[in-house]
């Protein structure tokens, strides 16, 4: 088995090791080491990254067999006893991380007796999920957990990670205890958390540097809290402060003024829309008259028959439904397009079903999707030119007039 020497030392970045088995792992080779840094996924933590012998690690795991660490690599390493390094970027991020995760879930404890159930530390997003709905947690109980875990990275509170006797472990305030076969590593944050770990952590509380909740959102019967640490976070504050400058910028005011020039536009763009959508129905009722007005009625009955090359089905639909008002009239409509989409439509007066004449067109047009009922049927999906549109528009107006 390997000796995981992360247990016991979080912060050395190159080392030696002996491989003492080669093998494959899905394809890919890799090795074990008699001792190792490499942390391998586990915990919500994901694994570490670096090289071996100088070929990079690609993922680290755990056999389940014997527990052996297997370093899964890029290509096969020659070497009996090589060097390894660990990417410390990647291994320093996680560990402030992992660390902040410990502080926040205590802290979401004494600030709102809201419980840990999972833990989540992705390349970007890091995520606790909470025993709690999210209507137990309200603005103010999210302040004071940051605000209890922020004041314990500022206490630079030591961070202490062991494996305890057994008689020593029975007076720690464990957190939760997990249901694990041999020894327990514990790791403790001064006297604020004692949690069961086998993760990688900062040395002191101080180097996470910052502890910032980000968004809530239910999940299933629990909370899930997106939060950033250290580095992480200061980079969001960045690329937010980036933002907001620039936001201000564009609207020629102070960044405490961005809200209320948020807020103006948004009025004066609902204006706007609602504005829009007005004259889009007056030019459809304009559009409507006309047709009716250039194909007057015959023994009470008329066919509006038009193809466009390309028009919004909503606007087809509406067109359809005010041609459809005039009595005795059958409307034909269709656009052409990657999606080509047929609408016909009829008076109450006009025994036809608008359905069964919507189908063998769109099977001209080379099939579809279609529904409706006896009134009102539209289809389409396919892509059509035009021609195929207006020939499919013919074919119904020549099946109707039977």
């Amino acid at each position: 088995m390997t000796q995981r020497l992360y247990y016991s030392d979080s912060y050395t970045r190159q080392f030696a090791a002996r491989v003492i088995e080669h093998l494959t792992v899905d394809g890919q080779s890799a090795v074990v080491l008699d001792r190792s840094f490499f942390y391998p996924a586990s915990g919500g933590q994901p694994a570490d990254r670096g090289t071996i012998g100088g070929v990079p690690v690609l993922d680290v795991t755990v056999r389940e067999s014997d527990k052996a660490v297997l370093h899964v690599l890029e290509r096969p390493v020659a070497e009996s006893e090589a060097a390894c390094e660990l990417d410390w970027a990647r291994r320093f991020d996680a560990m402030q991380q992992h660390t902040g995760q410990h502080i926040l879930s205590q802290a979401f404890l004494r600030a709102a007796n809201a419980a840990t159930i999972s833990f989540h530390l992705g390349g970007d997003s890091v995520t606790i999920d909470l025993d709690v709905e999210p209507a137990r947690l309200p603005p103010a109980a999210l302040e004071r957990a940051e605000e209890v875990a922020n004041r314990a990275v500022t206490g630079n509170l030591p961070v202490r990670a062991w494996f305890p006797a057994a008689d020593e472990l029975a007076t720690l305030p464990l957190r939760k205890t997990p249901d694990v076969d041999g020894p327990l590593r514990v790791v403790a944050i001064g006297d604020f958390d004692f949690n069961a770990c086998g993760g990688t952590h900062v040395a002191a509380t101080g180097e996470v540097g910052l502890i910032k909740i980000i968004k809530t959102e239910k999940q299933k019967k629990a909370t899930r809290i997106e939060f950033r640490c250290g580095a992480r976070a200061l980079a969001d504050y960045g690329r937010k402060n980036a933002l907001l400058t620039q936001l201000a910028a564009d609207f020629s005011c102070g960044v405490p003024e961005v809200p209320q020039a948020v807020s103006k536009l948004r009025d004066e763009a609902q204006a706007a829309r609602k504005d829009l959508r007005a004259a889009r129905e007056a030019v459809m009722d304009h559009e409507a008259q006309t047709l009716l007005d250039s194909i007057p009625a015959v023994d009470g009955r008329r066919v509006i028959r038009q193809a466009y090359p390309q028009r919004d089905m909503a606007e087809l639909r509406g067109l359809a439904a005010r041609l459809a008002a005039a009595a005795g009239t059958v409307a034909l409509l269709g656009a052409a397009g990657e999606k080509a989409q047929l609408v016909f439509a009829r008076a109450d007066d006009v025994p036809v079903d608008m359905k069964a004449l919507l189908l063998p067109a769109l099977a001209a047009l080379g099939s579809g999707r279609g529904g409706g009922d006896a009134r009102l049927a539209q289809g389409g999906g396919m892509s059509a030119p035009w021609e195929a549109v207006a020939a499919a528009l013919q074919q119904a107006e020549n099946e109707l007039r039977k």
